[in-house]
């Protein structure tokens, strides 16, 4: 019997109407447009309206991938929403959205990775998909972080947005969806090749919010030790670049778009430099979005679906970093 490979059909994003400006935002903290610009490459984010849910958020982007992907909502048989700013600590957001959507079938849950969560839910899908569980899976990365930062420290609120994106993915049999190319190899095929997780428990603090249900009783803030988080990922970013590819027998050179977890461009830069990678190569989203945690990777990859860039056949690396600390890769034939 033939392994299924997870596809994705389609993607989708949203963000919310409000933009808020460097300039705006000094106005608040002290702080400067160029401060901001020459640390992170951020120059402005979008903020999510008072009573605008992280639900609405993820049910639009999906909306828009369902239609991207020209598929029904009684075809989804599993719903996977990634995100650190739930709607409510139970139930799952994921189950407003399979709601909202008026699907009549399937299951639904949230997976929490902080921005590492789509990637993770991509390996959850892609899991799901080659057990034969699913079929079909709507993945949503779906934040408005905005709603856990303390706005009067500047040196974590100038960096996130509030946003959401989503894909849809779908099994096909091996070889099924291969470029017409006869002597195309296994790496040819479209789809998800590989995905690669890690975490290490032992670097909590470097990046965590002060609050919750069992320890404050509280949403809490974001805190963060940024010159620490930034040495973390750049090494971790590379690593788990190279790991994907040797898991496949590729190179460097054979990566068409880096699609990574968008948190400061000097992060960008830095790991593009170190893997050896022109910044040509890399899509960047973050001088428009600032860091969306788990939105940011889909919400790149529909900038660079819907523009052009990433064509059929494309090879693309996602990567991510985020609180935990968790950090991982996935390697997509488009």
């Amino acid at each position: 019997m033939t392994m299924p490979r997870s596809i994705i059909l389609g993607c989708g994003s949203y963000l919310p109407e409000r933009i808020v400006t460097n300039d705006e935002l000094a106005q608040r903290v002290d702080t400067t447009d160029e401060w901001i610009v020459e640390r992170t490459g951020i120059r402005q984010r979008h903020i999510a309206e008072e009573g605008q849910l992280t639900s609405d958020l993820a049910l639009a982007a999906a909306e828009r991938a369902i239609e991207h992907a020209g598929i029904d909502v009684d075809d989804i048989d599993l719903v996977i929403l990634a995100t650190t700013t739930p709607d409510q600590t139970f139930p799952s957001t994921a189950t407003k959205v399979q709601a909202a959507l008026g699907m009549s079938n399937g299951a639904a849950f949230d997976i929490q990775a902080v921005c590492s969560g789509f990637l993770y839910g991509i390996s959850t899908a892609d899991a799901f998909i080659r057990s034969g569980q699913a079929r079909t899976v709507l993945l949503i990365g779906a934040e408005t972080f905005s709603r856990i930062l303390d706005w009067e420290d500047r040196g974590t609120c100038v960096l996130f947005g509030d946003g959401a994106g989503a894909v849809v993915l779908q099994a096909s049999a091996n070889g099924a969806d291969k470029d017409n190319d006869a002597s195309a190899g296994h790496n040819q095929e479209r789809g998800v090749l590989s995905t690669h997780l890690h975490s290490d428990g032992k670097l909590n603090n470097l990046l965590y919010v002060d609050g919750g249900p069992s320890s404050t009783q509280t949403v809490g803030h974001v805190r963060m030790v940024g010159r620490e988080v930034f040495r973390h990922a750049v090494t971790n970013l590379a690593a788990v670049v190279d790991e994907a590819l040797d898991a496949n027998s590729l190179e460097r050179e054979d990566i068409t778009w880096i699609v990574p977890h968008q948190a400061n461009k000097r992060i960008l830069d830095s790991t593009a430099r170190k893997l050896g990678v022109s910044p040509d190569r890399v899509v960047t989203t973050v001088d428009r979005h600032a860091n969306t945690s788990a939105a940011s990777i889909p919400l790149a990859l529909d900038a660079a679906v819907k523009d052009g860039r990433i064509k059929r056949g494309d090879l693309l690396l996602l990567e991510a970093m985020g609180g935990g600390l968790t950090w991982g890769s996935a390697l997509v034939r488009w």
